[in-house]
């Protein structure tokens, strides 16, 4: 026994020192380290995160442009059914002018002279165009689904800043936990080597306080890199340059009930509005089908002027009535129309796909969500009663009826169930969110 204490002694001699060297300068370190993680640039609430990321965010200037190009191909379809209106020249240098005989007189006349030019504009007004008919109308449900899309990238984009603000908010719990029990373990430490330098202790609890105090330090820092990430994250989902910090609540609507849940997916949910425009498009486009079939009429107004020929006068205009009538293209248009008829089942399978996916999300969600608040209430119970064991092992440590062992052991289950209850509390939050995205009310 005198053998084993002296060893303690021998050993406690030797690590105390470089221990407490340690110990200083994580102490140092840790205060610098936090308060660079708190100085990022803005702090945001909830509700201002999604605004500014729909602001701010290229996805969202991206799916924009989508708009405008779909309105652009609109245009460009539409021109189909417009006069058109083009102007030619030309001038031609012959190495002779061409002459005529006229056997009668047998003197040659002069045809074509060796310079000529001629200039002509053409105006072309279709009266009949079916195609270009069915490519405007086309192009228009484009562009309602490139909006329809718009929408959806929004609400995929409000999710996914609303699930890395609710990130942020953790790793401040997680910080706030691993600075409480720092705290703890300082005091620990502090109290269990002050008895050992007053001859009261032992040096084998000086060594485990030391311990336990340098892996929570570890954990600090842990927590402390996983709050910038997420700042960071969240920033670059705002737009913005730099890490982005959240406020210390979340006020995000009540959640509905599971019936009227599943009633607002079907009518709210962008990505299903999405799929109703895909089939409504594919059924406008599958029933356009008689335009490739249809006649095609277009006037064409021609003025012109030349010189340099005598074969035709200096200058006049004719003009014409242009009717085409398909009559076999080799299986084109056939073709086309079982595409468009299999577009429209593929659409509709779509569409009955994302609706048991939509009231599956809410179903699953709602439950979680349930079984998320459930599981808080218990994670909070086991940090009162953590923290309740951990004050009566300290009053039986400081009494002297037990060692450290049941400190530090009180201490480390006190830290679990209050990292417990922050994940407890995260997982909540996120099930609720979970549950307003999947029927629809959110953003």
């Amino acid at each position: 026994m005198e053998s084993r204490d002296a060893l303690s002694v021998v050993v406690v001699r030797r690590f105390l020192p470089a221990a407490g060297a340690l110990l200083a300068v994580i102490s140092l370190l840790a205060p610098a380290v936090a308060r660079g993680a708190d100085a990022a640039e803005p702090t945001v609430t909830f509700a201002e995160a999604i605004d500014r990321a729909l602001r701010r965010n290229p996805t969202v200037a991206v799916a924009l442009a989508e708009i405008a190009r779909a309105d652009a191909l609109v245009r460009q379809a539409r021109a189909g059914f417009f006069p058109t209106l083009a102007g030619n020249g030309s001038y031609t240098r012959l190495d002779a002018p061409r002459t005529t005989l006229d056997k009668t007189t047998n003197q040659r006349s002069v045809t074509v002279e060796k310079d000529q030019w001629a200039g002509n504009l053409t105006l072309i007004v279709p009266l009949l165009a079916p195609p270009a008919w069915g490519q405007t109308l086309a192009a228009s449900d484009n562009r309602r689904i490139a909006e329809a899309s718009a929408a959806d990238v929004k609400r995929q984009l409000a999710t996914a800043v609303g699930r890395a603000y609710l990130t942020v908010v953790a790793q401040h719990r997680i910080v706030v936990v691993n600075e409480t029990a720092r705290a703890t373990a300082q005091h620990h430490y502090d109290y269990a080597h002050t008895r050992l330098l007053g001859g009261l202790g032992h040096s084998i609890d000086d060594v485990r306080a030391a311990q336990d105090l340098a892996s929570v330090e570890v954990e600090q820092q842990a927590g402390i890199a996983g709050l910038v990430r997420a700042r960071e994250a969240l920033g670059v989902l705002l737009g913005e340059s730099g890490p982005v910090d959240s406020t210390d609540s979340v006020n995000m609507p009540a959640p509905p009930a599971i019936d009227s849940a599943i009633r607002d997916a079907r009518a709210r949910r962008t990505d299903l509005k999405l799929l109703d425009e895909r089939v409504a498009a594919a059924h406008a486009s599958a029933d356009r089908w008689w335009t490739y079939y249809a006649p095609l009429l277009a006037a064409v107004a021609e003025p012109f002027a030349q010189q340099g020929s005598h074969l035709v006068p200096d200058s006049g205009w004719q003009a014409q009535l242009v009717l085409t009538l398909p009559l076999y293209d080799g299986g084109l248009r056939t073709g086309i129309t079982r595409e468009r008829d299999a577009l429209v089942e593929e659409a509709r399978a779509n569409l009955e796909a994302g609706l048991r996916q939509a009231a599956s999300d809410v179903r699953t969600a709602y439950q979680t969500l349930l079984l998320a608040d459930k599981a808080l209430v218990s994670a909070q119970q086991a940090v009162a009663f953590a923290q309740k064991a951990l004050e009566l092992a300290n009053l039986a440590y400081e009494a002297g009826a037990t060692t450290n062992i049941e400190v530090i052991d009180a201490a480390r289950r006190a830290r679990d169930a209050e990292t417990a209850a922050a994940q407890s509390e995260d997982v909540a939050h996120q099930a609720r969110l979970d549950l307003l995205v999947a029927s629809g009310r959110f953003p």
